[in-house]
């Protein structure tokens, strides 16, 4: 008698672009999926340049790239992409714990676009799916307005209310501006902590200004969160508000460690510890997000495929 056939997993290879293989090697044990090899250079004239080196012909291919810096890393990682289509992948993903561009929402002056539509335009013709951390959806509601491919943006609130509750004792936590109001509410519900948010003018990326501290009971510790901490303007305008009310200097806790210029050393020196997760490589990084990756991926990597692919495989 014969036994029966058992349709085997298909193989599942995770490929780092350059300066994220800490990360993939991280993702790649617990999802049982091999490390793919590419070379990504450039041309003496700059020009990129990838070649791909595993084979992928009928694999579930993951390219893994933190898109901080977004401008310098998108052909390559669109080349990659491509070559791992002409290679044969049965799928090719995107795991980019930061997703750019997702502020550029709307059109404020005669001129402009909306680049984050027109970023996600470039990418869903050669990926089939993306993974990213707590994007910043404020007036895109939902991924699915921007993106036509399956989408899961992972929060990060659990593992950051996990953090505090182990590290500050009698936290209040504070938003420093009404777009922060979403993250920082959930974190504190998870707490079980108090909480407000500040309201911000914003004059431009540099000059930031908040008012109208909130009452903070003399026992506790301010804790300021926000999801994205790039000139870090909006935290020191609160520090320096909660400095001049005479409050302990805060913990300030963010998703992405973005980080533009020299706002990371200002932090430092206006706050009691600043913290991160690990989204974007950087010192601050405390808050370790490989396990809710992983379940977001191993969704993706487990989606069935869409009738037309059926029909190629």
């Amino acid at each position: 008698m014969t036994a029966p056939t058992v349709a085997l997993d298909p193989q599942r290879v995770l490929i780092a672009m350059p300066g994220c293989d800490t990360a993939t090697m991280r993702l790649a044990i617990p999802l049982r999926a091999e490390l793919g090899h590419a070379a990504v250079t450039h041309f003496p004239d700059g020009e990129s340049y990838v070649r791909l080196y595993t084979p992928v012909h009928g694999a579930e291919v993951a390219i893994v790239c933190t898109l901080d810096h977004p401008d310098e890393k998108l052909l390559p990682l669109l080349w990659l992409a491509i070559a791992a289509r002409q290679g044969g992948a049965r799928r090719v993903g995107l795991i980019a714990p930061y997703l750019p561009y997702m502020r550029q929402d709307v059109i404020f002056n005669a001129g402009e676009i909306r680049a984050a539509e027109h970023f996600a335009a470039l990418l869903n013709p050669v990926f089939d799916w993306l993974v990213t951390v707590d994007p910043h959806l404020h007036r895109i509601s939902h991924l699915s307005e921007v993106y036509r491919v399956p989408t899961v943006a992972v929060e990060a609130a659990p593992a950051i209310a996990e953090w505090i509750q182990t590290h500050v004792q009698a936290p209040f936590l504070i938003g420093p501006d009404e777009e922060s109001r979403q993250w920082v509410e959930q974190v504190a519900g998870m707490c079980g902590a108090p909480w407000a948010a500040l309201t911000k003018t914003r004059h431009s990326a540099w000059h930031v200004e908040v008012t109208e501290l909130p009452n903070i009971p003399p026992r506790c510790v301010p804790v300021l969160v926000d999801d994205i901490i790039s000139t870090g303007r909006t935290m020191l305008a609160a520090a320096g508000l909660l400095q001049r009310a005479g409050k302990p200097q805060p913990v300030c806790v963010g998703v992405h460690a973005v980080f533009a210029a020299d706002a990371y050393s200002q932090l430092c020196a206006a706050s009691a510890e600043v913290v991160t997760c690990d989204t974007i490589p950087h010192p601050s990084n405390q808050i370790a997000l490989t396990g809710p990756l992983v379940d977001a991926i191993s969704r993706m990597f487990d989606l069935p495929l869409p009738l037309s692919k059926q029909m190629l495989v």
